[in-house]
């Protein structure tokens, strides 16, 4: 039987756009090391200039 693991053991890091921490995910571990961003929002946030505004 799988040993069940606590979402709190798993390892985090802080979002590059947000700073929010997010947690590890199966899908990511093979590219844990190159995810920066904790969602798909922030990483097309991440990519579009800063606005100015007057």
């Amino acid at each position: 039987m799988p040993r069940m693991i606590r979402k709190g053991d798993l390892p985090t890091k802080p979002c590059v756009h947000c700073g929010k921490p997010f947690a590890w995910r199966r899908k990511w571990a093979a590219v844990w090391d190159d995810v920066r961003f904790c969602s798909e929002r922030c990483r097309r946030e991440a990519k579009r200039p800063a606005r100015r505004t007057p």
